[in-house]
């Protein structure tokens, strides 16, 4: 194992503070960071006061074809893929301030985030790993995640096409009503400006 410098260590350091005040888990510490294991406990417990949660991570990527899922997915990872490739940051740095600005996106836009820090990291590696692209709707060209292997036919963005039921359980369960929400290409440049 090569030796890190102390100030490499501190930068360790830092970031997994920031990791773990945007609520990553201890699989994602471990796997992006170059910490060991019970430095991250630690740290886990002086920054949160309990102990890092147990349990398994998200594994399936369905969840993220879901109607309301999949607009909170393709706006995150737009925005991911804007600060990787636009910005020039690297790959933890685009994590970390593509999800801050998509989680100011939907404070500012009265939205629950319905990704965590875990589940939009679980999202980048499914695409890093091939299971999942970014596909162009067929209707405002905005980029919405897909399956890779989906047959190339023309598909309509979850914003476009809400299923027919969108918003209808929201009166029984007392949640809010569905809205109509920009299109990705604006909610991406609204997240941006903010």
């Amino acid at each position: 194992m090569p030796r890190t410098t102390l100030a490499q260590d501190a930068q360790e350091v830092v970031r997994a503070i920031a990791l773990i005040k945007l609520g990553a888990r201890m699989q994602v510490l471990e796997t992006e960071l170059a910490l060991p294991r019970d430095r991250l406990i630690r740290l886990y417990r002086e920054v949160t006061g309990v102990s890092p949660p147990k349990g398994l991570l998200p594994s399936s990527a369905d969840w993220y074809m879901t109607w309301m899922a999949n607009i909170h997915s393709s706006l995150f990872y737009n925005t991911y893929l804007f600060m990787k490739n636009e910005a020039q940051c690297t790959h933890l740095d685009a994590l970390t301030k593509a999800y801050r600005l998509y989680r100011e996106h939907c404070t500012n836009t009265g939205a629950e985030a319905l990704l965590d820090l875990t589940r939009a990291w679980t999202l980048v590696r499914f695409f890093s790993g091939g299971i999942l692209q970014m596909t162009q709707c067929c209707r405002c060209s905005g980029k919405f995640v897909a399956y890779k292997y989906d047959r190339p036919t023309s598909k309509a963005c979850a914003l476009c096409q809400p299923p027919s039921r969108a918003g209808k359980g929201a009166k029984k369960s007392g949640s809010a009503p569905y809205r109509e929400v920009a299109a990705p290409a604006e909610a991406l440049s609204l997240a941006l400006a903010a």
